[in-house]
């Protein structure tokens, strides 16, 4: 007698470090609004992954994490120097050009680019749902573009560096994952948060320059992105995807923009334009086209994204939950 087929219950725990993660990371997009008031955007980064990289060095020491194998360091590096690095800088600039909203909407286009990357580079295939996808979500960016255009170039240049912020992080991701096979998550994050820093010291002079002009409420906002958004939603995400699948985790970043609309609407009086709104859910909408596969017998071979920044791949690849399409 065969058994009936049951779906696999979530973890409390899991749904509400999830859930964490979500709040964190869309509070991460305001933050980077309102200290980037004082901060430049290279300075910001540096004094958020110096604050990440001290909040997880020493999570590293408590749990006596060594250093990682040899062979995780070239995946390391990369990602570093794109996802923390890069990522974080263009981020910064994107979101002093457009409201916090609009840079979530563009920027969760990610796990797309992931996707493409990882069949590309990682060998993992370009179904026809995927490239369906990227087609949908390029047109809602455009959209989002032309929208922006009526506000004057800088407008449409934040949009631009938002989607680069989104290619860097989808590379970064993917460089990440081999590194994965050969260190803990926790090892892999801690030390591409530290090749970010080292990247970014070129701007040490700025951030030093900024902090004794900048408010006491921007500083702040620079300590929290690298204390909460990065360090410990790194860690709530890695504890949720370590008790339940990466596609029901990969399927929580969706409510990350809304989330930003809704935050920077209170903290910030900032709304995005309806044409602008439209065109960030048809971004959604082909990352939601990428991400969908065959309903019978595709329950173990879907693929699943890794969620929008600031802090995706930190869970994004334990090996008990592979990610056959990117965080």
């Amino acid at each position: 007698m065969t058994s009936p087929r049951t779906t696999p219950r979530t973890d409390p725990l899991a749904a509400a470090a999830a859930g964490a993660t979500v709040l964190l990371w869309a509070s991460a997009f305001v933050s980077i609004r309102s200290a980037g008031e004082a901060y430049s955007p290279g300075a910001l980064a540096l004094g958020r992954l110096l604050a990440g990289a001290l909040v997880l060095g020493a999570i590293c020491l408590v749990r006596r994490e060594g250093l990682p194998a040899r062979a995780a360091w070239p995946g390391i590096v990369v990602s570093g120097l794109l996802w923390f690095g890069l990522y974080m800088v263009v981020l910064n600039w994107g979101e002093q050009k457009v409201d916090a909203g609009t840079a979530a909407l563009v920027v969760n286009i990610g796990p797309l680019v992931m996707a493409l990357l990882a069949g590309w580079l990682l060998k993992e295939g370009l179904p026809p749902r995927l490239l369906a996808g990227m087609a949908v979500s390029f047109v809602g960016a455009a959209v989002v573009g032309l929208s922006m255009s009526g506000e004057g170039s800088a407008s449409v240049l934040g949009v631009l560096l938002c989607l680069l912020a989104a290619v860097a992080y989808a590379g970064g991701v993917v460089a990440q994952k081999p590194a994965l096979r050969h260190g803990s998550a926790l090892q892999v994050t801690t030390y591409g948060c530290v090749i970010g820093a080292v990247a970014c010291l070129p701007f040490a002079g700025q951030l030093v320059s900024d902090a004794r002009d900048a408010p006491l409420s921007a500083t702040l906002n620079m300590l929290y992105l690298g204390v909460f958004p990065t360090a410990l939603a790194f860690t709530t995400w890695a504890f949720a995807l370590a008790r339940t699948t990466a596609g029901r985790m990969g399927a929580t970043t969706y409510a990350v923009p809304a989330l930003v609309v809704l935050m920077s609407w209170v903290a910030l009086d900032e709304v995005p334009g309806w044409i602008t709104l439209v065109g960030g859910l048809v971004c959604l909408a082909g990352v939601a086209v990428s991400r969908s596969g065959p309903r019978a017998g595709a329950a173990s071979t879907a693929t699943a994204a890794p969620p929008a920044p600031p802090a995706t791949a930190v869970g994004a690849a334990p090996e008990a939950h592979p990610e056959p399409r990117s965080d």
